[in-house]
């Protein structure tokens, strides 16, 4: 029902399943002319150091606020290549964070900045859910709750019930 994957950067790689049929809490960010960062109304979302400057890693603050119970995503710059599909392979370099804290990890991609590649169907229901609609060459907040990420269950280091926050640059898409 899943497929195996590197979910994270150098350091830290393993499998994660396929989480199930889409939420009825995940955006629909395919919309023409409705970006997620124009649309986003929900729980403050952390602050990311570096938003704007696809030249610098991404840093994500811990957040002071409640975690969202839905998947929310905002995209930070506005690509303008190819777009994500539920089938697509995805060229990626990401961060990732624990929502309350801000700790990176993912031992990030940027340390050696080639991008991972995998397909859309082999990673976390949120993760997936959220690059859906992104273009090339943009940089996307997702922020997932743990019930579209590993819900109760402990996953290297990240720990059961853990809600994540994830800063995307879609560096390529394919499929």
């Amino acid at each position: 029902m899943g497929t195996a994957v590197v979910l994270a950067g150098a350091g830290w790689g393993g499998s994660v399943a396929w989480a199930g049929p889409r939420s009825a809490g995940a955006r629909d960010h395919g919309k023409k002319g409705h970006s997620a960062a124009h649309r986003h109304h929900g729980p403050k979302l952390p602050v990311v150091k570096h938003a704007k400057d696809l030249n610098l890693e991404p840093v994500i603050r811990a957040s002071k606020g409640k975690p969202p119970k839905k998947l929310e995503v905002r995209n930070l710059v506005k690509g303008t290549g190819a777009t994500v599909t539920r089938s697509s392979t995805v060229d990626v370099i990401y961060v990732g964070a624990n929502y309350r804290t801000g700790k990176d990890f993912t031992q990030a991609t940027w340390t050696s900045k080639r991008p991972t590649a995998f397909p859309l169907s082999g990673v976390v229901h949120g993760f997936a859910e959220g690059l859906i609609g992104m273009r090339v060459g943009g940089r996307r907040e997702i922020v997932i709750p743990p019930s579209l990420g590993y819900g109760d269950h402990n996953y290297g280091p990240i720990k059961a019930g853990e809600t994540l926050v994830f800063v995307v640059d879609l560096k390529g898409v394919s499929g």
